[in-house]
Formats: structure tokens, sequence, C-alpha cells
């Protein structure tokens, strides 16, 4: 039988790079070599793309990956039936790929960018294509759409960095209108809580949204919202399916970078320490909110549970951590759908989309 030729896109010109490192680091380790030609392909933080000549996937997280004498310069062609070109001097060496797991998170990886050239590829991939992939990183419009399906949600505002500035002043004027301390502020295209803030009162609430305009135009504004953070994995195509529902004890003010990847003050409990007729109100509503946005193949879908037992939905990430620690693996995991499996699934179903 034919083995699969599946390229692993990681890296990536993101505030997130590291953490696809990692991602990557996971889901190459967990790929069998006896069912796939696997093509390792990084992108480093100046744009480079390289085909990763080692099998050492332990050197992915240090970025000791870049230095590997065997790396060749490489690239996906957007003309079909080209696949992955990689350069040895002044040959191109061209490798037939038959699906591609783009294991980048944020910026131009999970927004739309790199779906678009492998669609103009015609090469299938793992997770959402180009409309959903947009809209899902976009938190303001998937705010519209689930405002639109009618999915309860925190009250929000959409601040704009040109209102920042000499607007300053007027701007907080309104958000204290609109909101009580304290508010959450993120830039509205960031995952892995980069940028993001808690804000207490008016300095905190100048100072947050400055640090989140550093990373995008449009600023997401949001009520707080007293909960427990609880996750829910979902995956498939016309029939997705949600797996158990995981909770996040972050140890800290909340779930921010810092807790997700560097300190080892979180903890996760998996299934999530909610009553069973919420955690099927979430695993439900999980489900609407893909459809709605109209996801494929992957995404990890975010809510809270207030002590009310009301759910409210937070956010959707359509390429969730795959790191060893990462909540979409464990909760598939817990749903009886082990790592190994887990990619054999996903790109069986990027195969069928």
């Amino acid at each position: 039988m034919k083995k699969l030729s599946v390229c692993v896109l990681f890296g990536g010109r993101s505030p997130e790079h590291e953490v696809s490192l990692r991602s990557a680091e996971s889901v190459l380790n967990n790929m069998d070599p006896e069912k796939y030609n696997i093509f390792p392909v990084g992108i480093t933080k100046s744009g480079s793309w390289m085909l990763y000549g080692s099998r050492d996937y332990s050197k992915l997280p240090s970025g000791e990956w870049e230095h590997c004498p065997e790396n060749r310069q490489a690239a996906i062609s957007p003309i079909r039936g080209q696949g992955l070109l990689n350069f040895e001097g002044d040959c191109v060496v061209r490798e037939r790929i038959d699906v591609v797991f783009p294991v980048l998170h944020g910026e131009n990886g999970e927004d739309g960018a790199i779906q678009g050239l492998l669609q103009l590829a015609g090469i299938p991939y793992v997770g959402p294509h180009v409309a959903a992939s947009a809209v899902s990183m976009d938190k303001t419009l998937t705010k519209l759409v689930a405002d639109n399906a009618g999915i309860p949600q925190a009250a929000w505002a959409l601040v704009r960095r040109r209102d920042l500035g000499t607007r300053l002043e007027g701007t907080l004027d309104s958000l204290e209108v609109k909101f009580r301390y304290p508010m959450f502020v993120k830039p509205a295209g960031t995952g892995s809580s980069v940028g993001v803030s808690k804000a207490r009162d008016r300095q905190a609430l100048a100072a947050a949204l400055e640090a989140a305009a550093g990373f995008d135009d449009k600023v997401l504004v949001e009520e707080y919202i007293q909960g427990k953070e609880i996750e829910v994995a979902v995956m498939g195509n016309e029939s997705p399916m949600a797996s158990v529902c995981g909770e996040i004890d972050s140890g800290a003010d909340f779930y921010d970078y810092d807790a997700k990847y560097i300190t080892d003050t979180s903890i996760a409990y998996i299934p999530g320490r909610i009553s069973e007729e919420s955690s099927e109100q979430v695993r439900d509503m999980a489900v609407k909110v893909y459809r709605a946005i109209g996801c494929q193949g992957m995404s990890r879908v975010d809510f809270f549970v207030t002590e009310e037992g009301r759910v409210v939905f937070n956010e959707i990430n359509t390429i969730p951590g795959f790191t060893s620690i990462s909540m979409y693996p464990k909760l598939f995991g817990a749903s009886g759908i082990p790592y190994g499996a887990l990619i054999d699934q996903l790109l069986k179903l990027a195969l069928e989309a």
C-alpha cells in the first residue's frame, strides 16, 4: 500500500512561533513513519522556508533545527501538481504532497493565509478552510457570527488603533459607560493569549489598549465573566463530534500566555468539574459554533460556565495547540482517541473535505 505523503508546516512569522515549534515536535513524534512519508517544513521568523533534514524533532523547540546542515530551502508551489519544491544547488526537487498538516498558530498560519496558498495549489490540508479560518482568527468577526447565530457570549466592543492617541480619553469614557471593571482587552487577531490583559481600572485599561494595539489594528474589549474556563475539542466535516469537556484552572489571574506555556501554575481537569447538564450544553454549543462559522477538520471551542450554570461562549481556535500539554489532544485522548489515532483521523478528514 502506497504511503501517504504528508507535509507538516511549522514555525512562521507570528508571535506564536515558539508555540508552533512545540506543537510540531509533538505532532511529528506521534506520526507513524510506517504509514506516512513525512516532510517537515519549517518557516523561520524571517520568513525563510526550509525542509528540515533530520528526524530529531527534539531540536525544534529550541530553534536548533534551523542550523541542521541537511536542511534545504523549500516552498509549496501554488501551481497545481508541483507539490513541495526543495532546492539543492541549482537543482529543484519536486516532492508529491498528498496532504498538508499546518501546525502554524496565529498570523499567516491560522488566519486563512496559508490555507489560501494550499487552495491554489490544490493540496488538501488539515483544519478549516479560508473563510472559516479568517473569521475565527478575527475575534470581532467571530463575535458577529456568534451574535447572528444566537450564541450567548460576553458583551463586547471594538476599538481601533486610531481611537487611541488623541481620542484615548473619549474611548476610555465610552468603555467605562458600557462595562464595569475588570474588563478583558485582546488583540483581535492573536491566539495563545498573546497581548491579552485584564484591566481593573482606567490607567490599566489605557495601558492594555496600547499593548493590544501593538499586535493588531483591531482591539476587542469584553465584559468580565466570572466562571470556570471550559474547553471542548471538535473534529469532523459534515458530522462534527465534540470531545469530553476539560476545565482549566490557571492558578493565575487569568489563563494568559505564561500560564499556558511557561509557568506550571495551571491545572487541567478532564472531565471538567461541571454538571452533566452543563457538559451537554457546552458540547452542543461547541458544535453549533463550529457549524455557524463553517469549520471543518478540527477546532477547539472555549467557554465560561458560571456558578449558576450559564454557558457563555469565549472563542474558537482553528489550529489549537498540539504540544505535549495541550488540551486538544488530551481531550480526545480522554474521549477514547489517542494522539496517533487523532492525527490519522485528521488527515483522513482533510482528504475527504
